[in-house]
Formats: structure tokens, C-alpha cells, sequence
């Protein structure tokens, strides 16, 4: 598939699609930022116009906070929603119009394994993860039938920047890392190869660890055994950090 791509840094989208066209591929860099309305349609235009129609629209921009729920403040719980969740919407509703004309499409929302659970210090990051999923839900079963598929990707933690530094409300990074355990943890190629497999082939939810989806269905089904070893696994990391 020909690429286009939104996202602050202009620096960086031109050396992603210079890569990705070095490749054989084609791509267009279209900056902008997904807290605004006008961009994400903006890029949908582009992409229509420089390559004849849209298939795939994959919204994967977020970062997260770590911050206790008694002590975030209401700035930045709102922006982490305003990027998160209605980011999503913005880059997702200007393209639905023309899939359900051409009756095929796919979007996918990066939603996250905690959108089904969360952990201490990630309520507020864990709550806009829930918000994709849900909404992906609905709209995969409103839309079924038409030609549009609508997934959720559920990851664990990624090597990416959103787990290298902790980011202020208006959006400065601080330098100051964010942790989660060993086990959370993948790499970025791990959940790009999960992604390109619901392309080729479309389905509802899509877990880049089979045993964390196990555990989260069963953290559903025990709640009080989940909170237990949450609490624990969580003090003895904090120890071990230290």
C-alpha cells in the first residue's frame, strides 16, 4: 500500500516516507497534529489526491502519564483525552464517508492490553485506551455488512518514545522515564507485523500477547485476585527500581 503519514515533527515524517520510498514503496508526509480537526481531514484529502482513493486509516498517536489518579490534575487529564481518544476520532470520522461510499475500508484504533485493566498509575491512560475500544466495538457492528472493517490493537508496552519520558500537559517531554515491568514490554515490529496481519486479513481484536489477553479476561472474571497480584507485582518493582 502507498502511505501517508500525520504527525508534529516534519523532520521526522519526511525521513520516514525517504525510507519508505528507498524501499519501493510510496508515501506522503502530511504535518499536522491530531488534536486538530482540520489537519486529520486535511490528510485524509491528500492521501485521496495523491493516491486516487483510502483503504486503511490507522489511528496510533497517544502518549501516556504516569500519575497517580488522587493526584493528576484536570489539564492533563483532559489533553491525554483530547490526543488520545478524540485524536482518534478526528483521524478516523474523515475517512468513513469515503469508505462507506466505495463500500471497503478498514480503520484500526491503537487502543492498548489496558484498555481491558489497568494499573496503578495509569487510570487516566487506561481510561482513553477503553474509550477506543468501545467505540471500535460499536462501530464494527454498525458498520457491518457495508465494506468497512473496524479493529482494535490491543498491545503491552512498546519500546517506544511514549515509554522512554513522561510528558508534561502541554505535551513537553520531562526527561523523567516512565517504568513498567519486563513482561509488559515488546518491540515496535512486533505490533507493526500484528498490524499489516489485520490488513491482509480483517478482524475485531487484535492482541499482541496471547497471554496477557489471557490474564486481562481472567482479571475481568477475578477482580479481587487481579487487584491482589497488581498491588504485589507492581511494590516489588518499585523495589527493585530503586
Amino acid at each position: 500500500m502507498p502511505v501517508a503519514v500525520l504527525a508534529r515533527r516534519a523532520d521526522r515524517l519526511d525521513a520516514l516516507c525517504a525510507q519508505i520510498e528507498s524501499l519501493g514503496g510510496r508515501a506522503v508526509a502530511v504535518p499536522g497534529s491530531v488534536e486538530v480537526p482540520a489537519d486529520c481531514e486535511r490528510l485524509i484529502e491528500q492521501t485521496v489526491d495523491s493516491f486516487g482513493s483510502i483503504y486503511g486509516v490507522f489511528a496510533n498517536a497517544g502518549y501516556s502519564l504516569e500519575e497517580p489518579c488522587v493526584d493528576i490534575d484536570e489539564e492533563s487529564m483532559r489533553r491525554m483525552f483530547e490526543v488520545n481518544f478524540w485524536g482518534s476520532l478526528h483521524t478516523v470520522r474523515p475517512a468513513l464517508s469515503i469508505m462507506r461510499q466505495a463500500g471497503a475500508g478498514h480503520v484500526l484504533f491503537c487502543s492498548s492490553c489496558l484498555s481491558k485493566i489497568t494499573m496503578p498509575a495509569y487510570g487516566c491512560y487506561s481510561s482513553t485506551k477503553a474509550c477506543q475500544d468501545h467505540f471500535a466495538r460499536s462501530m464494527r457492528l454498525e458498520l457491518r455488512g457495508t465494506g468497512v472493517h473496524v479493529s482494535s490493537v490491543h498491545p503491552i508496552g512498546t519500546r517506544t518514545e511514549l515509554f522512554e519520558n513522561k510528558v508534561s500537559a502541554n505535551g513537553e517531554v520531562t526527561g523523567v522515564p516512565n517504568h513498567a515491568p519486563d513482561w509488559l514490554m515488546q518491540s515496535p515490529e512486533r505490533v507493526a507485523r500484528a498490524v499489516v496481519r489485520c490488513l491482509r486479513r480483517p478482524r475485531g481484536e487484535v492482541w499482541t500477547s496471547a497471554a496477557t489477553r489471557t490474564a486481562t479476561g481472567l482479571a475481568t472474571v477475578f477482580p479481587g485476585l487481579a487487584d491482589r497480584l497488581l498491588a504485589r507485582a507492581f511494590r516489588d518493582n518499585d523495589r527493585s527500581a530503586k
